[in-house]
């Protein structure tokens, strides 16, 4: 992505502002979803903020530039703490999807409002980056938010199964989706895109 700024340096500015808005956004919703099941940790740990600087990993961010896949700093959240470990667990964990969601259709509201050439631009990248961050993160493949959030969906037996499979092969399965194998292009980009695109037009 770094690339972008010398093509279209505006362009570059509007996806990096997008960025850190999305995962400020999602990180925090994960912490705010913590804490009010019982879970101080995030709290404690600085992260019931909306300051960037909390949410954003110094090695994902470096990857977002260079390689336009990253990554924020994951909300650590202590299940002794909650009620109903496996349903909360679940809940924070869609906390982050649906927040960017919410703030996709906030921002599609706005765009129609406004006739402002830069700010539509804000907007219709901060929608798509919000979208995109929340399909990819509810691919159910460990370590992203889908695979907690089906094993709180399933049955026990069945939930121990996949987080057993998913603790031991989720990292390589992941990797082998976002490795760019089908024409320079990979599985994970065949695999999400049509959603995306379906949901960025229906909003914009």
């Amino acid at each position: 992505m770094i690339s972008l700024f010398s093509q279209n340096p505006i362009l570059f500015f509007l996806f990096i502002i997008s960025l850190v808005l999305a995962i400020t956004i999602h990180e925090f919703s994960h912490a705010l979803a913590a804490d009010l099941l019982g879970d101080p940790n995030p709290r404690s740990n600085g992260r019931l903020t909306l300051n960037p600087l909390a949410h954003l990993d110094p090695l994902g961010s470096l990857a977002l530039l260079f390689f336009g896949f990253g990554w924020g700093k994951p909300v650590e959240t202590i299940t002794s703490n909650l009620s109903h470990p496996r349903r909360d667990i679940a809940i924070i964990s869609f906390a982050g999807p649906l927040s960017n969601i919410l703030l996709a259709l906030i921002l599609a509201l706005l765009l129609s409002f406004t006739s402002s050439p830069l700010l539509a631009s804000l907007f219709t990248t901060t929608i798509y980056i919000n979208l995109t961050l929340a399909i990819f993160n509810l691919l159910p493949v460990y370590p992203l938010d889908g695979e907690k959030i089906l094993t709180g969906l399933l049955p026990r037996e069945a939930a121990f199964e996949l987080q057993a499979f998913m603790r031991r092969y989720g990292t390589i399965i992941l990797l082998l989706l976002i490795l760019p194998i089908l024409n320079g292009s990979s599985f994970l980009t065949a695999l999400i895109s049509p959603a995306i695109g379906f949901f960025f037009n229906l909003l914009t």
